[in-house]
C-alpha cells in the first residue's frame, strides 16, 4: 500500500480536522473489512537498524493480511509535538491500530489514546498503559550480554566501548550487560561510554568511536540506528558488535557479531487482534527465548569453541539457566547492587539508571 512521506501525509491529513473516536475498542473488522493500521519511526528507514527493524514489523502485517490491509507509514518522528499531531491525525484518519516506536512517542501517545478510546495504539519502548495503549520491548541485555561475552573472547586491550543514542534504562542496562558479559571472560576489561543525546547522528557517532578507538578500545558496540560504529571500528581495525540488524556487509572482517531484533510477531499478533476484536492492552517484554533477539552469525576468526561457547550463553539465557544480572554485582563506587546468588528483580533491570563496576564514563 502507499505510504506517505511525513510532509504529504501532514498536508493531506490536515483536512481531517480534529474529529474524535468515541465508544470502545472496535469490535473487529468483518471479512470485507480492511485493516487500517499506521506507523510512527522515530527515524528513516534505512537498510539497516532499528527504524529498519520495525518496517519489517509492518511488512510482516501487509504479508499476512494482504489486500485486507492498509497501512500509513510515517518516518523521522522525533520531537513530542510532532508526534502528538501525527498520532492525532492517524487516529483520526481511521486507523485501528497505530504503532509508536521510540521511548520519545510515550507523551504524545499517553495524550492523543484517551481521545481515540477505538483505537488501539501499541507503544515499543514505553512504560505507560492505558485501556487503548499498550506497550512492547526487547530484552536487548541478552543479547549485549552475548556479544560482551564474544568481546572479553577477542579483545586484547581488555577496553571495549559503547556508543549510546540516550542514557535512559533501556541503553543504560544493555551497557551494563555488555560488560558483564564481557568480565564473565576477563574480570579486568572496562568499558567506556559515551551518548550522543541522538538516536540518529552519524557524524557525532563517528567521533565518538574514534574518540574510543584512540583510548585503547578495540571492541565498540553502538545502540543507535547507524551502522557508523561498524564502520568506524572496520576502519580502524578494531571489532564492531552490529544492534537491530546484522551489520557485518559494513565490516565483514571486523564484525564480531549483532544482537538483532525482530519485532514481527509482536506487530502481526496485535494485527490480527485488533481485526478480530480481540485485542487488549498488554505489556510484552521478550528475549532469546521468543525470538525478539536473536545473535547475528559470528565472526568466522572466532575459535569454533569459543563460537561453542557463546551459543550455549545463548542457550542457557534462553532456558533460564544463566541471568545476566546474576549477582554479586558492584556499581561503580564500589557499592553491591546485586547480592551473590540473587538476581536483578526486572522492575530494577527495567529502571537502571546506574552504571556498574568497570564502566568508564557518566550518566550526566
Amino acid at each position: 500500500m502507499y505510504s506517505p512521506n511525513r510532509r504529504e501525509f501532514l498536508k493531506y491529513s490536515a483536512a481531517a480536522g480534529t474529529a474524535l473516536a468515541t465508544g470502545g475498542l472496535s469490535s473487529g473488522a468483518s471479512a470485507q473489512e480492511v485493516l487500517k493500521v499506521g506507523a510512527v519511526y522515530v527515524s528513516p528507514v534505512a537498510e539497516i537498524g532499528w527504524t529498519k527493524q520495525h518496517s519489517l514489523g509492518v511488512q510482516a502485517i501487509r504479508d499476512e493480511f494482504g489486500t485486507n490491509v492498509d497501512t500509513t507509514v510515517i518516518d523521522n518522528i522525533f520531537k513530542p509535538q510532532d508526534a502528538e499531531r501525527v498520532f492525532r491525525e492517524l487516529a483520526a484518519d481511521g486507523n485501528q491500530l497505530i504503532f509508536g516506536t521510540s521511548f520519545s512517542h510515550g507523551t504524545p501517545m499517553q495524550k492523543v489514546a484517551p481521545r481515540f478510546p477505538k483505537v488501539a495504539f501499541e507503544h515499543c519502548s514505553g512504560i505507560k498503559h492505558l485501556k487503548n495503549l499498550g506497550t512492547f520491548e526487547a530484552k536487548y541485555y541478552e543479547g549485549t550480554y552475548v556479544a560482551g561475552a564474544a568481546a572479553g573472547h577477542m579483545s586484547k586491550t581488555a577496553k571495549i566501548g559503547f556508543i549510546g543514542g540516550f542514557p535512559i534504562p533501556d541503553i543504560v542496562g544493555p551497557a551494563n550487560a555488555l560488560l558483564l558479559g564481557a568480565q564473565s571472560v576477563n574480570p579486568d576489561t572496562t568499558c567506556s561510554v559515551i551518548f550522543l543525546n541522538s538516536w540518529f547522528d552519524p557524524g557525532k557517532e563517528k567521533e565518538a568511536a574514534n574518540t574510543l578507538i584512540s583510548q585503547g578500545c578495540d571492541v565498540i558496540c553502538s545502540m543507535t540506528d547507524t551502522a557508523t560504529g561498524v564502520q568506524v571500528a572496520g576502519e580502524k581495525g578494531a571489532w564492531a558488535i552490529g544492534y537491530a540488524s546484522d551489520m557485518s556487509q559494513f565490516a565483514p572482517e571486523h564484525h564480531l557479531t549483532a544482537f538483532m531484533l525482530d519485532w514481527s510477531s509482536v506487530y502481526v499478533s496485535a494485527a490480527k487482534a485488533v481485526a478480530a476484536g480481540t485485542w487488549q492492552t498488554s505489556e510484552r517484554w521478550q528475549g532469546l527465548a521468543d525470538g525478539v533477539v536473536a545473535m547475528a552469525p559470528y565472526n568466522s576468526a572466532i575459535p569454533a569453541d569459543v563460537q561453542q561457547k557463546l551459543s550455549q550463553v545463548e542457550a542457557d539465557i534462553a532456558a533460564g539457566k544463566l541471568h545476566p544480572y546474576a549477582g554479586e554485582i558492584k556499581d561503580q563506587e564500589g557499592k553491591v547492587r546485586v547480592a551473590a546468588g540473587q538476581n536483578m528483580p526486572d522492575g530494577e533491570i527495567r529502571g537502571f539508571n546506574w552504571f556498574v563496576n568497570g564502566m568508564v564514563g557518566n550518566l550526566g
